[in-house]
């Protein structure tokens, strides 16, 4: 038997109303805070990620998936969302109108990564992207935005560190300072460790090791290498971050893994350890440049929804229902002819052309096992309908909650049926909401 590939894993009815609810909080979400929805191709040509992500990042060197397709042309499925949305951006003249532009994007990413919890090698983001504004409201706004979400799923207890990396400049001068420092510890640190002191010494400050973390004791601080605009930017951004509900700390060293950040970079974990950030982002005034356009500040997040909804789990939180109450047609008794089975058509596509889910049976079961049938999908109504009712233009509607039926009026049946959904739909969000 063909199995899906390692890293990759089917959604099924059960769970895939999960996702629609955690989509649906991200929509009403990202309309709430102006951010439009943009949809890029799952693949794009490499160069966009070597040099948009950069050359020297794990995620280039070691994750991507990159072939050639028949034209000889090397394309790679997109490992995250910020470098192909600065393509459209740039592509689709998105500049060239009123600034700043923000939108929003949900997806699947392909990294070749070992898979674990939460981390898959085709996995999903929801992400945001504002373009234009080098206010630091924005970068507010960006972490506000993503706490926010959280928040409405029902998360609590986050965690939300925040840092600046500063400008090239200033990331070139601690990078320096840095290397120097850790040099003296080479031997003593992790074998990736050692190799990204050779070729991007900040991400030192990103290992997990302990024995490299406590090495990092007494390392040099970006605070003392950022420029005077850079330490300025900072101070604005915790100071509007301090006008909001977001409880946030101050992260020397915190760094993102992509070259492309500057200044504010933030990450969100859930409390505990193990589980790794929620999510993650910052500033990359000099992204839109690196691809082509003129310089523009940008800043944005990216949302690994697999950990979200290991997260839900994990604090026990329950998913309301969004389904609609489903009707079920059974047909009662001999049928030679097919004047039930016609009947039973007609209604089916009468009751889903007034917006009601509606099924039928379509094994020729006898009527107990289309009743066991319609309970096992969750219908709230059961249409039941015989000779005797098609012959007097009446149907029988069973309540599968209350274990009632009752005879309606064949012609009244689609008025009576979208009331009482109604009248239970009121219900339970009513008691949703208590």
């Amino acid at each position: 038997m063909i199995k899906a590939p390692r890293g990759t894993r089917d959604l099924l009815p059960g769970e895939i109303e999960k996702w629609h609810y955690v989509e649906k909080i991200a929509r009403e979400v990202s309309e709430i805070y102006g951010y439009e929805e943009i949809r890029t191709p799952l693949f794009e040509h490499t160069e966009l990620f070597q040099r948009g992500i950069g050359d020297t990042t794990d995620v280039v060197q070691k994750e991507m998936y990159t072939f050639e397709d028949r034209g000889g042309r090397s394309v790679t499925l997109r490992p995250e969302g910020t470098a192909a949305v600065v393509r459209a951006y740039l592509e689709n003249h998105l500049n060239s109108g009123p600034q700043p532009v923000k939108v929003y994007y949900m997806g699947p990413m392909f990294r070749y990564d070992r898979p674990q919890a939460g981390r898959m090698r085709q996995f999903h983001q929801l992400g945001i992207e504002a373009f234009g504004s080098s206010d630091a409201a924005l970068d507010a706004e960006v972490i506000s935005y993503t706490y926010d979400f959280f928040y409405r799923l029902g998360l609590r207890g986050l965690r939300v560190e925040v840092n600046s990396v500063g400008c090239p400049q200033c990331r070139s001068r601690f990078g320096e300072a840095l290397k120097s420092f850790m040099e003296k510890y080479e031997e003593s640190l992790c074998p990736n460790c050692r190799e990204r002191l050779s070729r991007n010494p900040l991400r030192v400050l990103d290992c997990k090791e302990q024995k490299c973390r406590e090495l990092l004791a007494g390392a040099p601080s970006i605070y003392d290498y950022l420029c005077r605009k850079c330490s300025e930017h900072f101070e604005q951004v915790k100071s509007y971050l301090n006008l909001t509900d977001v409880p946030f700390e101050v992260s020397g060293q915190l760094v993102r893994g992509l070259d492309y950040y500057t200044q504010t970079v933030f990450e969100v974990s859930p409390p505990g350890d193990g589980q790794g950030s929620l999510a993650g982002g910052g500033r990359y005034s000099n992204l839109v440049e690196i691809c082509g356009g003129p310089a523009t500040p940008g800043i944005g997040v990216a949302i690994g929804l697999e950990r979200v909804l290991l997260a839900l789990q994990s604090q026990g939180v329950e998913f309301p229902s969004v389904k609609k109450e489903r009707v079920f047609i059974a047909t009662a008794g001999d049928d030679p002819a097919g004047k039930l089975n016609r009947e039973a058509m007609r209604l089916l596509l009468e009751l889903r052309r007034c917006d009601l889910p509606a099924e039928k049976d379509l094994l020729r079961r006898s009527l107990k096992s289309q009743m066991k049938q319609a309970g096992r999908i969750g219908a709230g109504y059961a249409v039941i309908l015989g000779m005797d009712e098609l012959e007097n233009g009446t149907v029988v509607v069973r309540d599968m909650l209350k274990g009632e039926q009752s005879e309606i009026s064949r012609d009244g049946l689609t008025e009576y049926l979208k009331a009482m959904v109604q009248i239970r739909e009121e219900i339970f969000w009513k008691a949703a909401e208590n």
